[in-house]
């Protein structure tokens, strides 16, 4: 099946798409939505511009939209014509998105591809958050961790890249704090810096840190694309 894909540059939306096309689904487009604010319930923020780089290195084209509300009615909305515009120009059949447990969006992207016609992949859905951890790591997806917002995690783990011991880290405070291990609540956001999908890893050149003592967000200033040569 052709896909577009809803695609926000972190772990969630780019495996996703690494098990559609393992499906046997091809991938045509990315879809961007650049939300208003951090404020948005349905689009991820931190450093979206920088998906540009990884479309680049995955060879998938991306169409992007810009949200002038945080309102969900106007996200809603941009979001159809977005969807609407990829199925006309590369004739998709399908969406492919990273949610694994908010209702919400999913009941968002389902009507929306119902209206269009177009069916919905939810290849992370339900996953148990330890096992899918553990597979980003065993299937080579490097991310670092772009903001945190929960208790247990600190400045610390801003712009960390999260390796095997990370996630040891991780099981022990979400014990004791009781968040979402694959932080699915948004108790943290992430970006990826390199996949199987890509085909030249992403270097952070520059960036700055804000941390107001429970949240704190890693700030991309200047990223290129590794040069193999």
């Amino acid at each position: 099946m052709k896909l577009a894909a809803l695609f926000s540059g972190g772990k969630d939306s780019a495996y996703a798409i690494h098990l559609a096309k393992k499906l046997g689904h091809t991938v045509d487009i990315l879809l961007t939505m650049y939300p208003h604010s951090s404020e948005s319930h349905l689009l991820h923020y931190p450093n979206i511009q920088f998906t540009s780089l990884q479309s680049e290195s995955m060879k998938i084209p991306q169409l992007t939209q810009q949200i002038k509300s945080t309102e969900p009615k106007n996200e809603s909305k941009a979001l159809n014509q977005l969807i609407k515009h990829a199925k006309e120009d590369y004739s998709i059949e399908g969406v492919v998105h990273g949610g694994i447990l908010s209702e919400y969006q999913k009941d968002n992207f389902s009507s929306i591809c119902k209206k269009n016609q177009l069916e919905i992949i939810s290849p992370l859905w339900n996953m148990e958050p330890e096992s899918y951890m553990k597979e980003l790591l065993s299937e080579n997806f490097e991310y670092i961790i772009s903001t945190v917002s929960a208790d247990g995690l600190d400045d610390s783990w801003l712009g960390r890249s999260v390796t095997e011991y990370d996630l040891i880290e991780l099981k022990k405070l979400q014990r004791k704090f009781h968040f979402n291990l694959n932080f699915e609540g948004g108790e943290a956001e992430t970006f990826v810096t390199n996949c199987p999908l890509f085909e030249k890893p992403l270097l952070i050149q520059d960036s700055t840190t804000e941390w107001d003592g429970y949240r704190g967000r890693f700030e991309i200033l200047e990223a290129k694309l590794k040069d193999n040569a």
